[in-house]
Protein backbone atom coordinates (compact mmCIF):
# COMPACT_ATOMS: atom_id res chain seq x y z
CA UNK A 1 0.00 0.00 0.00
CA UNK A 2 1.64 3.62 -1.01
CA UNK A 3 1.94 6.21 0.91
CA UNK A 4 -0.83 9.22 0.99
CA UNK A 5 1.98 11.72 0.37
CA UNK A 6 2.92 10.40 -3.18
CA UNK A 7 -0.23 11.17 -4.41
CA UNK A 8 0.03 13.89 -7.18
CA UNK A 9 -3.16 15.97 -6.36
CA UNK A 10 -1.94 16.05 -2.34
CA UNK A 11 0.81 17.28 -3.51
CA UNK A 12 -0.08 20.07 -5.63
CA UNK A 13 -2.75 20.89 -3.29
CA UNK A 14 -0.38 21.57 -0.48
CA UNK A 15 1.24 23.83 -3.12
CA UNK A 16 -1.39 26.45 -3.50
CA UNK A 17 -2.19 26.33 0.12
CA UNK A 18 1.58 27.68 0.96
CA UNK A 19 1.50 30.13 -2.32
CA UNK A 20 -1.88 31.08 -0.98
CA UNK A 21 -0.83 31.64 2.59
CA UNK A 22 2.65 33.76 1.40
CA UNK A 23 2.66 37.56 2.55
CA UNK A 24 5.65 38.72 0.19
CA UNK A 25 4.78 40.10 -2.83
CA UNK A 26 6.72 37.23 -5.68
CA UNK A 27 10.79 38.51 -6.52
CA UNK A 28 11.09 39.92 -9.76
CA UNK A 29 14.35 40.00 -9.87
CA UNK A 30 14.92 43.81 -9.97
CA UNK A 31 15.25 44.53 -6.11
CA UNK A 32 19.18 44.55 -6.36
CA UNK A 33 19.05 46.32 -9.71
CA UNK A 34 17.22 49.03 -8.09
CA UNK A 35 19.92 48.88 -5.52
CA UNK A 36 23.03 49.28 -7.30
CA UNK A 37 21.47 52.42 -9.35
CA UNK A 38 20.59 54.22 -6.13
CA UNK A 39 23.82 53.67 -4.50
CA UNK A 40 25.39 54.79 -8.28
CA UNK A 41 23.65 57.61 -7.92
CA UNK A 42 24.88 58.14 -4.09
CA UNK A 43 28.67 57.95 -5.48
CA UNK A 44 28.32 59.79 -8.17
CA UNK A 45 26.61 62.99 -6.56
CA UNK A 46 30.01 62.88 -4.21
CA UNK A 47 32.65 62.51 -6.45
CA UNK A 48 31.08 65.50 -7.97
CA UNK A 49 30.72 67.46 -4.69
CA UNK A 50 34.41 66.31 -4.05
CA UNK A 51 35.75 68.01 -7.43
CA UNK A 52 34.23 71.06 -7.44
CA UNK A 53 35.88 71.37 -3.50
CA UNK A 54 39.20 70.03 -5.31
CA UNK A 55 38.92 73.27 -7.89
CA UNK A 56 37.81 76.04 -5.07
CA UNK A 57 40.62 74.90 -2.95
CA UNK A 58 43.07 74.77 -6.30
CA UNK A 59 41.44 78.18 -7.11
CA UNK A 60 42.33 79.97 -3.53
CA UNK A 61 46.01 78.77 -3.07
CA UNK A 62 46.49 79.88 -6.88
CA UNK A 63 45.03 83.34 -6.22
CA UNK A 64 47.15 83.35 -2.79
CA UNK A 65 49.82 82.49 -4.22
CA UNK A 66 49.87 85.12 -6.91
CA UNK A 67 49.04 88.01 -4.21
CA UNK A 68 51.73 87.20 -2.74
CA UNK A 69 54.00 87.42 -5.36
CA UNK A 70 52.72 90.23 -6.68
CA UNK A 71 53.01 91.95 -3.20
CA UNK A 72 56.89 90.78 -3.65
CA UNK A 73 57.20 92.29 -6.90
CA UNK A 74 55.46 95.03 -6.14
CA UNK A 75 57.92 96.12 -3.32
CA UNK A 76 60.98 95.27 -5.50
CA UNK A 77 59.60 97.67 -8.14
CA UNK A 78 59.14 100.55 -5.77
CA UNK A 79 62.81 100.21 -5.09
CA UNK A 80 63.20 100.52 -8.73
CA UNK A 81 61.37 103.36 -9.18
CA UNK A 82 63.29 105.24 -7.08
CA UNK A 83 66.84 104.37 -9.00
CA UNK A 84 64.87 105.85 -12.46
CA UNK A 85 63.10 109.06 -10.43
CA UNK A 86 66.86 109.75 -9.72
CA UNK A 87 68.01 109.04 -13.29
CA UNK A 88 65.23 111.26 -14.65
CA UNK A 89 65.90 114.25 -12.30
CA UNK A 90 69.76 113.87 -13.51
CA UNK A 91 68.72 113.95 -17.19
CA UNK A 92 66.34 117.23 -16.30
CA UNK A 93 69.39 118.64 -14.79
CA UNK A 94 71.69 117.87 -17.45
CA UNK A 95 73.42 120.68 -19.90
CA UNK A 96 72.38 119.62 -23.18
CA UNK A 97 74.64 122.30 -25.01
CA UNK A 98 78.00 121.05 -23.39
CA UNK A 99 81.00 119.25 -24.74
CA UNK A 100 80.67 116.36 -26.95
CA UNK A 101 82.03 114.36 -23.89
CA UNK A 102 78.93 115.20 -21.64
CA UNK A 103 76.68 115.18 -24.36
CA UNK A 104 77.74 111.68 -25.47
CA UNK A 105 77.32 111.27 -21.18
CA UNK A 106 73.78 112.55 -21.69
CA UNK A 107 73.07 110.10 -24.39
CA UNK A 108 74.02 107.00 -22.18
CA UNK A 109 72.25 108.03 -19.83
CA UNK A 110 68.96 108.76 -21.74
CA UNK A 111 69.61 105.04 -23.38
CA UNK A 112 69.74 103.72 -19.84
CA UNK A 113 66.62 105.58 -18.74
CA UNK A 114 65.23 104.11 -22.16
CA UNK A 115 66.40 100.40 -21.08
CA UNK A 116 64.89 100.44 -18.05
CA UNK A 117 61.48 101.79 -18.50
CA UNK A 118 61.65 98.89 -21.46
CA UNK A 119 62.38 96.35 -18.88
CA UNK A 120 59.70 97.58 -16.74
CA UNK A 121 57.03 97.24 -19.27
CA UNK A 122 58.07 93.95 -19.97
CA UNK A 123 57.57 92.55 -16.73
CA UNK A 124 54.14 94.02 -16.09
CA UNK A 125 55.24 97.45 -14.47
CA UNK A 126 53.41 100.38 -17.10
CA UNK A 127 53.83 103.65 -16.71
CA UNK A 128 51.16 105.71 -15.41
CA UNK A 129 51.30 109.59 -17.41
CA UNK A 130 48.15 111.12 -18.16
CA UNK A 131 47.85 113.63 -21.07
CA UNK A 132 46.00 117.46 -20.48
CA UNK A 133 42.44 116.81 -20.50
CA UNK A 134 42.15 112.91 -19.35
CA UNK A 135 39.36 112.16 -16.96
CA UNK A 136 40.89 112.36 -13.71
CA UNK A 137 41.24 108.32 -11.78
CA UNK A 138 41.74 108.63 -8.41
CA UNK A 139 42.77 104.64 -8.48
CA UNK A 140 45.64 105.88 -10.80
CA UNK A 141 46.16 109.65 -10.01
CA UNK A 142 46.95 111.96 -7.29
CA UNK A 143 45.93 115.64 -7.30
CA UNK A 144 48.77 117.88 -5.82
CA UNK A 145 46.66 120.77 -6.43
CA UNK A 146 44.28 122.36 -8.49
CA UNK A 147 44.08 125.95 -10.70
CA UNK A 148 41.68 127.14 -13.05
CA UNK A 149 42.20 126.16 -17.30
CA UNK A 150 40.95 127.74 -20.49
CA UNK A 151 42.26 124.57 -22.09
CA UNK A 152 40.32 121.64 -20.26
CA UNK A 153 37.48 120.81 -18.44
CA UNK A 154 37.20 121.06 -14.85
CA UNK A 155 37.94 117.81 -12.99
CA UNK A 156 40.46 116.76 -15.90
CA UNK A 157 44.15 116.42 -15.47
CA UNK A 158 45.88 119.87 -16.90
CA UNK A 159 49.83 118.84 -16.22
CA UNK A 160 51.49 115.28 -14.75
CA UNK A 161 54.04 116.43 -12.37
CA UNK A 162 55.19 113.07 -11.74
CA UNK A 163 54.48 109.67 -13.48
CA UNK A 164 52.88 106.70 -11.86
CA UNK A 165 53.35 103.23 -12.03
CA UNK A 166 51.02 100.11 -12.10
CA UNK A 167 51.72 96.43 -11.99
CA UNK A 168 49.33 94.00 -13.51
CA UNK A 169 46.51 96.69 -13.44
CA UNK A 170 47.22 97.45 -9.08
CA UNK A 171 48.80 100.97 -8.56
CA UNK A 172 52.35 100.53 -6.96
CA UNK A 173 52.59 104.49 -7.27
CA UNK A 174 49.98 106.78 -8.45
CA UNK A 175 50.47 109.94 -10.79
CA UNK A 176 51.04 113.14 -9.37
CA UNK A 177 49.20 115.49 -11.22
CA UNK A 178 47.40 118.97 -11.43
CA UNK A 179 43.46 118.95 -11.71
CA UNK A 180 41.51 121.69 -13.48
CA UNK A 181 39.27 123.25 -10.82
CA UNK A 182 35.58 123.00 -11.14
CA UNK A 183 33.84 125.55 -14.20
CA UNK A 184 37.27 125.39 -15.92
CA UNK A 185 36.96 124.80 -19.67
CA UNK A 186 37.29 126.93 -22.92
CA UNK A 187 36.63 131.04 -21.89
CA UNK A 188 32.98 132.21 -22.52
CA UNK A 189 33.90 134.69 -24.98
CA UNK A 190 35.48 132.41 -27.23
CA UNK A 191 31.82 130.63 -28.26
CA UNK A 192 29.74 132.52 -30.71
CA UNK A 193 28.64 136.15 -29.75
CA UNK A 194 26.11 136.93 -27.44
CA UNK A 195 22.71 138.96 -28.82
CA UNK A 196 22.72 142.15 -27.05
CA UNK A 197 19.42 142.18 -27.56
CA UNK A 198 18.30 139.14 -25.69
CA UNK A 199 16.91 140.15 -22.07
CA UNK A 200 15.58 136.95 -19.62
CA UNK A 201 11.81 137.83 -18.82
CA UNK A 202 10.01 137.54 -15.10
CA UNK A 203 9.70 133.95 -16.27
CA UNK A 204 13.43 133.17 -16.23
CA UNK A 205 13.11 132.80 -20.55
CA UNK A 206 14.44 134.81 -23.13
CA UNK A 207 12.79 136.94 -25.59
CA UNK A 208 14.12 139.24 -28.31
CA UNK A 209 13.18 142.89 -28.49
CA UNK A 210 13.35 142.90 -32.01
CA UNK A 211 10.68 140.52 -32.38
Amino acid sequence: MSDINDNPIDTELEADIAQASGTEAPDDGLGPIDALIAERDEWKDRALRAAAEADNTRRRAEGQMNDARAYAIQRFSKDLLGVADSLQRALTAAPRDADPVATNLVTGLELIEKSLLSAFDANGLKRVAPEAGETFDPHQHQAVMEQPSDTVAGGTVVQTLQPGFALFGRTVRPAMVVVATKGSGPAAGSGPAANPYDKADETGGRFDETA
